[in-house]
């Protein structure tokens, strides 16, 4: 198997290097982009497994650039977009949870040890390899909620629209719907959530919180009073109904 073809969009010449030997001495293919423009064109002609984008770049800003990435993501289609890690510094919150909500998979703040965000990457490549494997297409209704992993959509159904209504989450937002929906019905930690969809712990609660408050914002009637996400306090949250599962063969 050829190794994981690895993207980094840092000006900071001392911190992509740092980057750079770590992530090769690790198996992956490294390139480097020291701007944004160069980023958007080393992306589009080699088709990385995955992307670490600095926030803060000479010629454009990195919010631009994440944007114009998950354009060029949502033409790969569902199961073939190319991940992204955003490094940020500490005191770039409000631009951080900008990034998440435009689709961006993780974070790492700087100062960070290229340890840590070698582990991030791995932990980053391995969901995507695990949701790109799922052996059946399975449909999974609760909630007046469906989600078709073959198809990687999702439905609300209401009153005001009983043929249902199709609508657009980011990546995390899929994720942990996914995994609510599979276990529709039961308390979900918000322990095990972070494990499920980040794979490491340390992820904070509360950008968990607002993870759970946008992916609400597009699935309930009232956000401000959920009926199908509930929050389950000093827990967790769960979907209000018990699950319907239907598996087909093949992946769709």
């Amino acid at each position: 198997m050829p190794p994981k073809k690895i993207l980094i969009i840092e000006d900071d010449a001392d911190v992509a290097e740092a980057v750079y030997e770590k992530l090769t001495t690790a198996g992956f293919l490294v390139l480097i982009a020291y701007t944004g423009n160069t980023g958007l064109e080393l992306y589009g002609r080699e088709k990385p497994d995955l992307v670490i984008l600095d926030l803060r770049l000479p010629d454009m800003d990195g919010l631009d650039v994440c944007r114009a990435l998950q354009r060029q993501r949502a033409e790969e289609g569902a199961k073939g977009a190319t991940p992204i890690i955003m490094l940020t510094a500490r005191a770039e919150e409000t631009d951080r949870i900008i990034g998440l909500e435009m689709g961006a998979d993780d974070y790492v703040p700087k100062p960070f040890s290229p340890k840590e965000l070698e582990a991030r990457v791995r932990a980053v490549l391995r969901r995507v390899e695990t949701a790109r494997r799922r052996p059946e297409r399975q449909v999974w209704r609760a909630a007046g909620i469906e989600l078709d992993e073959g198809r990687h959509s999702v439905r609300v159904f209401s009153e005001h629209c009983p043929e249902g209504k199709e609508v657009k989450l980011t990546a995390i937002e899929y994720q942990l719907l996914a995994v609510l929906m599979r276990k529709a019905g039961q308390v979900v930690s918000k322990e095990e959530l972070v494990d499920e969809v980040w794979g490491y712990d340390g992820f904070s609660p509360n950008l968990l919180q607002i993870h759970i408050g946008h992916l609400r914002s597009k699935i309930e009637e009232d956000p401000r009073h959920p009926r199908r996400l509930l929050t389950v306090r000093s827990f967790g949250y769960k979907m209000a109904e018990g699950p319907e599962r239907q598996a087909e063969k093949g992946r769709g």
